[in-house]
């Protein structure tokens, strides 16, 4: 089975930038996307032979999720269950026969970390549903986590320390999520890989030089571990400021 999980900072846009000649290429069996800024019907996506699954903010033009599956889920669930969090589009969840798939995109904690407060009250919520979900079946959870984990996952460590997606409080609630039962694919299967990453600043010509963050993920369930086969960052599709990752799992 292959998914694939990309942040593409506006739907509509990447849409002018190639994302059906690579979503043809790709042919997942579930394509999870963040960061759609629309509302569904703003747009008519024809994907032949999948199911199409929107979760759009209230606010238009920002945030959003959305996911299109060629395996029709047994049930589907928008957000978390809880108003305060439930306003941005940021979660889908489709129950599967053998696992959950859990679409996030993790809020922002912003400049000067004005949300960063927020933030933290989101990944205790977060980790608290992931957990109450793999009680009853094991978790495929991706997206856009805005954190990059341990400093091999962005190239300027030192310099970032105090900035968001790499605070020690956001990265200690990655920490405490992957010691309850979940592990990063990526590092699961490429400990020492270094400049692996899945997003750049459109500043500097970051993306050129590969100045960049690895903050999209894909966590499973520790005990399905045995059955993840590959780990993919595809950094050379261009049209948004992430790249898609993929993961092929044998469940």
């Amino acid at each position: 089975m292959k998914l694939i999980s990309w942040n593409v900072n506006g739907l509509r846009a990447v849409l002018n930038k190639g994302f059906m000649n690579f979503f043809n290429e790709v042919q997942a069996d579930i394509f999870c996307i963040q960061e759609t800024k629309m509302q569904e019907g703003q747009v008519t996506l024809e994907l032949p032979g999948y199911e199409q699954y929107w979760n759009s903010a209230e606010r238009k033009g920002y945030s959003g999720t959305a996911i299109f599956t060629k395996v029709k889920p047994i049930s589907v669930t928008y957000g978390l269950g809880i108003e305060e969090h439930d306003k941005e589009g940021r979660i889908i969840t489709l129950e599967f026969e053998k696992f959950y798939l859990v679409n996030c995109y993790t809020p922002n904690s912003k400049r000067e970390l004005e949300r960063l407060d927020y933030r933290q009250v989101w990944e205790e919520e977060m980790r608290k549903y992931l957990k109450k979900l793999d009680t009853i079946k094991p978790v495929i959870y991706c997206g856009d986590l805005n954190v990059a984990h341990q400093e091999i996952d962005l190239k300027n460590p030192k310099t970032n320390t105090h900035n968001a997606g790499f605070t020690m409080e956001e990265r200690t609630k990655m920490t405490k999520l992957l010691s309850v039962g979940f592990i990063d694919t990526f590092r699961y299967l490429y400990p020492e890989k270094e400049n692996a990453y899945s997003w750049w600043s459109y500043m500097g010509h970051a993306r050129e030089k590969n100045v960049g963050w690895r903050i999209d993920y894909f966590i499973v369930s520790d005990r399905v571990k045995q059955y993840v086969e590959e780990a993919s960052i595809y950094d050379q599709v261009m049209g948004s400021d992430h790249c898609p990752i993929g993961l092929e799992i044998n469940l």
